[in-house]
């Protein structure tokens, strides 16, 4: 049986959309939740001084390479959420004023409970990153960020270091919020303001909650 072209292609955009790529992945989208949270992103987050307002795409992992579940921790703020009964997603970002500075916001929805089992997994994920190491001079070490009342549970931690060489850090924080996957980054050359990235944190919170 031949499958017609527009067909296709709406699986195609689907898979993009949801981020597929692994085997045995179930994610079913919704396009009404998928206008939903692209609307929540649209609006203006009340984050810290020094942030632009307006929204910017997705952020990017600066490293192509590195731990496994180093990686799997920082995806989901990228608009890489793990994808089991994954409905909808988006991602955006937001430049700081300090040097470097950058935060990503991804907010990604579940069906059947599965955002928590979600967190329970990038928890154990945390566990297993030690550092990110490449060959191009990047050598990121994980700390304690301990981050308290942040939606329905949290995992956070800090990764500092050098990146291709340069000082470099970024705080991680994955917090649930009902369904909801809430997911951020910040990051900033030398050193990260621990303080800002909870204010980012409570702005993320703050959209899904409103």
């Amino acid at each position: 049986m031949r499958r017609k072209p527009g067909i296709m292609a709406c699986v195609l955009l689907a898979c993009a959309l949801a981020g597929c790529g692994g085997e045995g992945a179930e994610s079913f989208l919704d396009t009404q939740a998928m206008a939903q949270l692209h609307e929540v992103l649209r609006k203006q987050p009340r984050l810290p001084d020094g942030f632009t307002v307006r929204p910017g795409q997705a952020w990017r992992m600066p490293f192509g390479s590195g731990n496994k579940s180093c990686r799997a921790l920082l995806a989901p703020a990228g608009g890489r959420a793990p994808e089991q009964a994954l409905t909808a997603q988006a991602a955006v970002s937001y430049h700081g004023d300090g040097l470097g500075e950058q935060a990503g916001v991804g907010l990604a929805r579940y069906a059947a409970g599965e955002a928590e089992e979600h967190l329970a997994a990038l928890a154990r994920a945390r566990e297993s990153c030690r550092a990110v190491r490449t060959s191009s001079g990047t050598d990121l070490r994980l700390l304690e960020l301990p981050v308290e009342g942040a939606g329905d549970g949290a995992v956070s931690a800090r990764l500092q270091g050098r990146l291709n060489g340069y000082p470099y850090a970024m705080d991680v924080v994955l917090s649930r919020v009902g369904d909801t996957l809430v997911s951020v980054v910040h990051t900033g050359m030398n050193e990260v303001d621990a303080t800002r990235t909870r204010e980012v944190v409570e702005a993320a919170i703050s959209l899904v909650d409103a």
